[in-house]
């Protein structure tokens, strides 16, 4: 298992703690912060977001499927427990997505800039920015002020919902949507002057303290060129999947899957597996060999190559 992120990547960091929970070793690859990024391209087809997820020549995308899988593979404990119940999903989506782009603008003030990129140069801060400029295009992101006003009144909600309790949101035990909220504040404690928002939520303070001690768990480091060199010696060998009938495509089609809110880079490939819950084509590449790439299909658009 592989997980190619960076440090300061906020999904990167739900992917780390998700590793941990799961007492999985693994190894990891550091991808650059900003594109170019051949060695992902290479494995992803495209795909640039980060993390993602390497077993063999398998590469899974989107924190949200990298979590089935983990699961699929250390059943307990279940980041999907019986007694968070079905709202588990919905609220992990929230937050990684509404959250999320609430908490992004609120630490990206001038503020709290210095904290999140460490003391980096001015020309690396601006390249960076060039760099999600062209990420989101199209995106209606929010002004700072209206994200202060809007990421209080979620941790005020969130706080509530621990004050009912339980230890951690719906459970007195993590599921999925905890790991979701972890990475945001996560993000937001990076930039301390702008942390002071969390300050008046104690029942979240306390619950952050104990999402934090679940650690990232055993991992060894390993290069891009390692990575791609696994891929490719796999010779054909990936995990089992089938296209089920009746969700409008067949197997063997050319298709292209692309998210559908940033970083819609279109992946193309030959369709091998869809499901109501995942999507995964398989395609070739001269470094990485025949690789399969998976998606969740929730976030993500097929299409019909040339459709």
């Amino acid at each position: 298992m592989i997980l190619h992120q960076y440090a300061s990547s906020p999904f990167s960091e739900k992917a780390r703690l998700l590793l941990g929970y799961k007492g999985l070793a693994y190894r990891t690859v550091s991808v650059p912060v900003i594109a170019p990024k051949p060695d992902v391209v290479a494995l992803t087809g495209g795909y640039r977001k980060t993390p993602f997820l390497q077993i063999g020549a398998d590469v899974y995308c989107d924190t949200a499927l990298i979590a089935r899988v983990l699961e699929r593979l250390q059943p307990e404990p279940s980041l999907f427990p019986a007694a968070a119940g079905p709202m588990a999903h919905a609220l992990a989506a929230w937050a990684d997505s509404t959250l999320f782009w609430t908490v992004i603008p609120y630490t990206m003030q001038p503020a709290g800039l210095a904290h999140i990129f460490g003391g980096a140069p001015p020309e690396a801060i601006k390249a960076f920015a060039a760099d999600r400029a062209a990420f989101t295009a199209g995106m209606r992101r929010l002004l700072p002020h209206d994200a202060a006003t809007q990421l209080g009144t979620y941790l005020g909600w969130l706080d509530q919902q621990l004050g009912r309790g339980s230890r951690f949101l719906l459970a007195d035990v993590p599921c999925i949507a905890d790991f979701s909220v972890f990475h945001c504040l996560w993000y937001v404690r990076r930039a301390p002057p702008l942390a002071v928002i969390l300050e008046p939520h104690r029942h979240l303070d306390a619950w952050y303290e104990r999402m934090q001690a679940i650690g990232h768990g055993r991992a060894e480091k390993m290069t891009g060129a390692e990575a791609l060199a696994l891929a490719a010696s796999a010779d054909g060998r990936h995990a089992p999947v089938e296209v089920l009938p009746g969700l409008g495509f067949e197997a063997g089609e050319a298709v292209t899957v692309a998210a559908t809110d940033y970083g819609t880079d279109p992946v193309a490939g030959t369709l091998v597996g869809l499901s109501a819950d995942e999507v995964a084509v398989r395609r070739s590449d001269e470094r990485a060999g025949t690789v399969v790439v998976h998606f969740p299909r929730i976030g993500f658009q097929i299409r019909k190559a040339g459709g």
